[in-house]
């Protein structure tokens, strides 16, 4: 028996009631694995494709995982396209359209292409959990001009408006959540749309080091500093190490990590602009679409 199944089935093959309680437990509604399993988010997968009677599509940021995209956490909600909307725990249900050249086949489920994955997190998320998603689908699988071919399909459908701004924006070069948040923040503060992954040549004809983002132009590079900084003591080091290296070949490197706020990291970024010969930003706001205020509600009291 595998590892995930419909109960109706096992027992119809001759797993008594009693063993199947005593032994497993429910996934989702009619799906069983055993009592200790930690399942994993390919094994949801299959478990919510069992409890749509093997009928529906998985889609959405769990598609994006099955094509091979990073940071989705294993019990992140089952996103599935199904005919009868029945509403369960852990699964996100949607009854959209769909075509069958939309359809992939991986791991032996009915998976959205990376076409129309993208398609759907670019409507759905929001919009900065958006643009990090599709940065991650396309940097292992590229959708390229085939959104564009199912937004002329589909039409004024809800989200398309979003998905057609962030489109233009989608860089592969991206390597985490936050390099896509940094970079949509710049971008929504009047700055270029910064380059990724620049490579930085010494003597030699290989590059020694790819900066985060970026502008050639004016030399300046900015890096984010993620966990791996925490975790990883001997990459921090060398990553501290090669920043000299970096500036003798001309670059000024701006440092961001996790605790830096909005304003502070554009302030940083916007002297250092101007300091090497960036024009003029005319309309600059700390406060953008990527980090809107918090303001309070009612009257202030004195």
């Amino acid at each position: 028996m595998g590892e995930i199944f419909l109960g109706n089935e096992a027992l119809a093959d001759g797993l008594r009631r009693r063993d199947l309680r005593r032994w497993y437990r429910p996934l989702f509604r009619g799906v069983y694995i055993p009592k200790n399993a930690r399942p994993t988010l390919a094994d949801r997968a299959v478990g919510a494709w069992l409890t749509s009677g093997r009928q529906g599509i998985v889609a959405g940021v769990t598609a994006s995982a099955m094509h091979g995209a990073r940071w989705v956490d294993d019990d992140e909600p089952i996103e599935i396209l199904v005919h009868d909307r029945r509403r369960q725990a852990g699964l996100l249900v949607r009854t959209d359209r769909i075509d069958t050249d939309e359809v992939v086949t991986i791991d032996g489920i009915p998976v959205t292409s990376a076409a129309r994955t993208a398609f759907d997190l670019g409507r759905y998320l929001k919009r900065t959990h958006a643009l990090a998603r599709l940065d991650a689908l396309m940097r292992v699988a590229p959708f390229g001009d085939d959104v564009h071919l199912l937004i002329q399909r589909y039409g004024p459908v809800r989200g398309v408006r979003q998905l057609r701004e962030l489109l233009p924006l989608v860089d592969a070069g991206a390597e985490s959540p936050k390099e896509s948040w940094l970079r949509l923040l710049l971008i929504d503060n009047g700055f270029p749309i910064p380059e990724t992954q620049i490579p930085v040549f010494d003597d030699g004809p290989q590059p020694f080091a790819f900066l985060d983002m970026g502008w050639r132009e004016v030399n300046l590079a900015i890096e984010y500093d993620g966990d791996q900084h925490r975790t990883d003591r001997p990459q921090y080091v060398k990553d501290l190490r090669r920043i000299p290296r970096i500036e003798r070949c001309g670059y000024h490197v701006i440092r961001v990590i996790a605790e830096d706020s909005p304003a502070e990291i554009l302030g940083r970024v916007y002297e250092a602009w101007l300091h090497r010969g960036g024009a003029e930003i005319d309309e600059m706001s700390a406060f953008s679409r990527t980090n809107r205020p918090i303001r309070p509600f009612g009257r202030e009291v004195a």
